[in-house]
C-alpha cells in the first residue's frame, strides 16, 4: 500500500473536482430548503460553494485518501448532510422530497454541463478518441466532473436512508412503509455500498459510454 504508480497531478485534479461537486449538492440541498420556507441551512452557512462548510471528516477527507492510496481509479465520497427543521416548511409532505432531489438534480446538471463543454473541449483542441486523451489536463478536469457528477447522483438515488433516494421516496410511502424504510436506516450505507456494487455499474458503464460517444461524436 502506498503511492507507487499514483499520479498525483491527476489524483489533484480529481480531488479538486469531488470538492466542487459536493459542495453544489449541499448547497443545492441548503438553497431548496430556503425556498421551501426553512432558512435553517443558510443561517448555517451551508447554502455556499465554499468547501469548509461541507467537509466531513470521514467522507471528504479519509475516505478519499484511502481510495488514493489503494489505486481506486476515481476517487469519491461524502459531505457532512445540509439540516433542515420540516416544521418550517410549506408543504410538510412534499418539500422534503424535493430538499433530497435537489442534490442529485445539481449533480446531473453538472453532469450534463461537463459534458457539454468536454465536446467543446474535444473539438477546439483536436483531442483524439483514445487513452491519450485523459494525458491532457483541460480534458481530464472536465471528463473528471462529469464522472464524479454522475456517480454521485446515482449513488445518492439508491432509494435508502440515509442518502437522498430515501429521502424523495420516504413522504410518498404508507405509514407501515415509512416505518420499515427508518428501520433500515442504521444500516442504509452498507446497503447502498452493496447496491452501488451490484446493480450501479451498468448504467453508470452505459451513461459514461453516452457522454463519451457525444463527446467524441464526429472525431473517429
Amino acid at each position: 500500500m502506498g503511492f507507487q504508480g499514483v499520479n498525483l497531478g491527476e489524483v489533484a485534479i480529481q480531488y479538486v473536482c469531488l470538492l466542487f461537486s459536493l459542495s453544489v449538492h449541499e448547497a443545492a440541498h441548503a438553497f431548496m430548503a430556503d425556498r421551501r420556507g426553512d432558512p435553517s441551512a443558510r443561517f448555517l452557512g451551508r447554502a455556499t460553494l465554499n468547501p469548509l462548510a461541507h467537509i466531513d471528516p470521514i467522507g471528504t477527507v479519509i475516505m478519499p485518501l484511502l481510495m488514493m492510496v489503494t489505486g481506486v481509479p476515481f476517487l469519491f465520497g461524502w459531505a457532512k448532510p445540509v439540516p433542515y427543521n420540516p416544521r418550517n416548511l410549506r408543504n410538510m409532505r412534499k418539500d422534503p422530497a424535493l430538499i433530497a432531489l435537489a442534490g442529485p438534480a445539481a449533480n446531473f446538471t453538472m453532469m450534463i454541463v461537463f459534458a457539454v463543454i468536454m465536446r467543446v473541449v474535444v473539438i477546439g483542441m483536436d483531442i483524439p478518441p483514445t487513452h491519450e486523451a485523459l494525458q491532457n489536463p483541460v480534458f481530464m478536469l472536465v471528463f473528471s466532473m462529469a464522472m464524479i457528477n454522475m456517480a454521485l447522483m446515482a449513488f445518492n438515488l439508491i432509494p435508502v436512508p440515509p442518502l437522498d433516494g430515501g429521502g424523495i421516496i420516504a413522504p410518498f410511502l404508507s405509514a407501515n412503509g415509512q416505518r420499515i424504510l427508518e428501520s433500515i436506516g442504521p444500516f442504509g450505507i452498507i446497503i447502498a455500498i452493496i447496491a452501488a456494487n451490484k446493480i450501479l455499474p451498468g448504467p453508470m458503464h452505459a451513461m459514461s459510454n453516452a457522454i463519451l460517444w457525444f463527446a467524441f461524436w464526429g472525431q473517429v
